[in-house]
Protein backbone atom coordinates (compact mmCIF):
# COMPACT_ATOMS: atom_id res chain seq x y z
CA UNK A 1 0.00 0.00 0.00
CA UNK A 2 1.92 3.26 -0.96
CA UNK A 3 2.12 5.75 1.59
CA UNK A 4 1.15 8.56 1.88
CA UNK A 5 3.63 11.91 1.52
CA UNK A 6 3.72 14.38 4.54
CA UNK A 7 2.48 17.54 3.62
CA UNK A 8 5.39 20.13 3.11
CA UNK A 9 5.46 23.12 5.12
CA UNK A 10 5.01 25.25 1.85
CA UNK A 11 1.56 23.58 0.83
CA UNK A 12 0.82 23.66 4.40
CA UNK A 13 1.45 27.39 4.81
CA UNK A 14 -0.73 27.85 1.01
CA UNK A 15 -3.58 25.62 2.99
CA UNK A 16 -3.55 28.27 5.73
CA UNK A 17 -3.29 31.12 3.50
CA UNK A 18 -6.63 29.90 1.26
CA UNK A 19 -8.59 28.99 4.37
CA UNK A 20 -7.81 32.63 5.47
CA UNK A 21 -9.09 34.40 2.54
CA UNK A 22 -12.22 32.13 2.15
CA UNK A 23 -13.02 32.92 5.68
CA UNK A 24 -12.24 36.66 5.12
CA UNK A 25 -14.70 36.21 1.54
CA UNK A 26 -17.35 34.74 3.37
CA UNK A 27 -17.27 37.52 6.41
CA UNK A 28 -17.42 39.91 3.49
CA UNK A 29 -20.20 38.14 1.59
CA UNK A 30 -22.34 37.65 4.57
CA UNK A 31 -22.09 41.51 5.60
CA UNK A 32 -23.09 42.71 2.14
CA UNK A 33 -25.60 40.60 0.80
CA UNK A 34 -27.52 40.77 4.77
CA UNK A 35 -27.36 44.66 4.19
CA UNK A 36 -28.44 44.08 0.34
CA UNK A 37 -30.96 41.90 1.34
CA UNK A 38 -32.73 44.05 4.05
CA UNK A 39 -32.95 47.00 1.40
CA UNK A 40 -33.97 45.09 -1.94
CA UNK A 41 -37.42 43.31 -2.39
CA UNK A 42 -36.24 39.60 -3.02
CA UNK A 43 -37.07 40.02 -6.65
CA UNK A 44 -34.19 39.36 -9.50
CA UNK A 45 -33.38 42.29 -11.20
CA UNK A 46 -33.46 40.83 -14.65
CA UNK A 47 -35.83 38.10 -14.94
CA UNK A 48 -38.12 39.43 -12.66
CA UNK A 49 -38.40 36.26 -9.89
CA UNK A 50 -39.82 36.37 -6.98
CA UNK A 51 -37.79 34.44 -3.82
CA UNK A 52 -39.15 33.48 -0.61
CA UNK A 53 -37.08 31.65 2.58
CA UNK A 54 -37.61 28.92 0.61
CA UNK A 55 -35.37 29.62 -2.05
CA UNK A 56 -33.27 32.51 -1.20
CA UNK A 57 -30.12 30.68 -1.39
CA UNK A 58 -30.56 31.14 -4.97
CA UNK A 59 -30.65 35.04 -5.05
CA UNK A 60 -26.95 36.78 -5.31
CA UNK A 61 -26.00 39.79 -5.15
CA UNK A 62 -24.36 41.56 -7.85
CA UNK A 63 -21.90 43.98 -7.96
CA UNK A 64 -22.55 46.34 -10.54
CA UNK A 65 -19.04 47.78 -11.20
CA UNK A 66 -17.73 43.99 -11.02
CA UNK A 67 -15.76 45.20 -7.38
CA UNK A 68 -16.59 42.61 -4.83
CA UNK A 69 -14.43 45.10 -2.41
CA UNK A 70 -16.66 48.42 -2.72
CA UNK A 71 -19.68 48.19 -1.20
CA UNK A 72 -20.78 51.49 -0.14
CA UNK A 73 -23.41 51.43 2.54
CA UNK A 74 -26.31 52.75 0.35
CA UNK A 75 -26.08 49.98 -1.52
CA UNK A 76 -25.81 51.67 -4.96
CA UNK A 77 -23.38 49.36 -6.03
CA UNK A 78 -25.60 46.63 -5.81
CA UNK A 79 -28.02 44.44 -7.15
CA UNK A 80 -29.41 41.39 -6.63
CA UNK A 81 -29.87 38.78 -9.51
CA UNK A 82 -30.72 34.80 -9.40
CA UNK A 83 -28.65 32.72 -10.32
CA UNK A 84 -28.56 32.36 -13.53
CA UNK A 85 -29.13 35.93 -14.46
CA UNK A 86 -25.64 36.56 -12.37
CA UNK A 87 -24.27 34.11 -14.35
CA UNK A 88 -25.10 35.57 -17.72
CA UNK A 89 -23.92 39.47 -16.54
CA UNK A 90 -20.61 37.96 -15.65
CA UNK A 91 -20.52 35.98 -19.51
CA UNK A 92 -21.29 39.12 -20.61
CA UNK A 93 -18.55 41.26 -18.89
CA UNK A 94 -16.06 38.59 -19.85
CA UNK A 95 -17.32 38.83 -23.37
CA UNK A 96 -16.45 42.37 -23.47
CA UNK A 97 -13.69 42.24 -22.00
CA UNK A 98 -12.10 39.70 -24.37
CA UNK A 99 -13.39 41.99 -27.27
CA UNK A 100 -11.78 44.82 -25.79
CA UNK A 101 -8.57 42.55 -25.70
CA UNK A 102 -9.10 41.18 -29.21
CA UNK A 103 -9.88 44.61 -30.85
CA UNK A 104 -6.60 46.14 -29.01
CA UNK A 105 -4.16 43.22 -29.81
CA UNK A 106 -0.87 43.40 -32.33
CA UNK A 107 -2.14 41.81 -35.27
CA UNK A 108 -0.65 38.31 -36.34
CA UNK A 109 2.31 38.68 -38.65
CA UNK A 110 2.11 38.17 -42.02
CA UNK A 111 2.85 34.67 -43.44
CA UNK A 112 5.87 35.48 -44.83
CA UNK A 113 7.26 36.94 -41.18
CA UNK A 114 6.04 34.45 -39.17
CA UNK A 115 8.81 32.52 -37.47
CA UNK A 116 7.03 28.77 -38.40
CA UNK A 117 6.82 29.75 -42.24
CA UNK A 118 10.53 30.46 -42.52
CA UNK A 119 12.52 27.30 -42.86
CA UNK A 120 16.33 28.27 -42.76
Amino acid sequence: MPSRAKPSANSSKLDQVVAEARRNREEREKGYRERALKMYPWVCGRCAREFTHANLHELTVHHRNHDHDYNPPDGSNWELLCLYCHDNEHSRYLEAATAVWAATASPPLPSSLSPISRRC
